[in-house]
């Protein structure tokens, strides 16, 4: 890990586990051979930090291009592992390193939701785009569900409040049948794809002695 890695690592994990009391179902399954393109629902901030500790391997996150806007926050930025994303015109050039970093052994968080909800639900619909990088990565896809994260620090709020987090892993999932046998192309097949992965995010649900915990 590189240095600012490992400090945000350890932050992350502090907080994690002293004032969000997480829990992670199935943290046996984070621990994927290789890479893999990491997918997840988005509903806070907090969200890249409290997914990206749990794995006991730096990764890599998508984050929005204005977040760069200064040579510090770049610095920072850059050496935490996030890579910038135009999210109204997403470059070439960030969409070939992405794709590198998964055939290198790399595993890369991404949101197919494309941005936080603003009611903490997640969306019928992925982002196409999304289901490109699966299509052209052809490497297997992680879904994760951290719940929690919306009740600690939704939009709008000025400073995360403590509330439990559970973050569910999923089996890695092998999209290429649909890639091979769907007979679908194009924009038709990105989104299909970025469907599968939204669907499979949905199907991770609290069990229940998480919801009598929290209830």
């Amino acid at each position: 890990m590189r240095p600012i890695y490992r400090l945000g690592y350890l932050l992350s994990n502090f907080f994690a586990k002293f004032y969000f009391h997480r829990t992670v179902i199935h943290p046996e399954k984070l621990a994927v051979p290789g890479g893999c393109l990491v997918v997840a629902n988005h509903t806070s901030f907090i969200d890249p930090p409290m997914i990206g500790s749990a794995f006991p391997e730096a990764i890599h996150y998508m984050a929005r291009k204005t977040l760069f806007s200064n040579a510090f926050a770049r610095w920072a930025y850059l050496g935490a592992n996030a890579i910038p994303v135009d999210q109204e015109r997403p470059e070439i050039g960030t969409i070939k390193k992405i794709l590198r970093l998964v055939k290198e052994g790399q595993k890369v968080l991404i949101f197919p939701e494309g941005e936080r909800t603003f009611d903490g639900k997640l969306k019928e619909k992925g982002a196409p785009g999304i289901g490109m990088l699966i299509a052209k990565s052809k490497m297997p896809v992680l879904p994760v569900h951290l719940y929690g994260a919306y009740e600690a620090f939704p939009r709008g709020a000025s400073f995360p409040k403590p509330a439990r987090l559970t973050l569910v892993v999923g089996d890695l999932l092998d999209l290429n049948h649909l890639l091979e046998n769907s007979g679908l192309s194009g924009k038709e097949l990105y989104q299909a794809l970025s469907d599968q992965a939204m669907q499979a995010i949905g199907n991770l649900k609290l069990p229940e002695s998480e919801i009598a915990i929290d209830a």
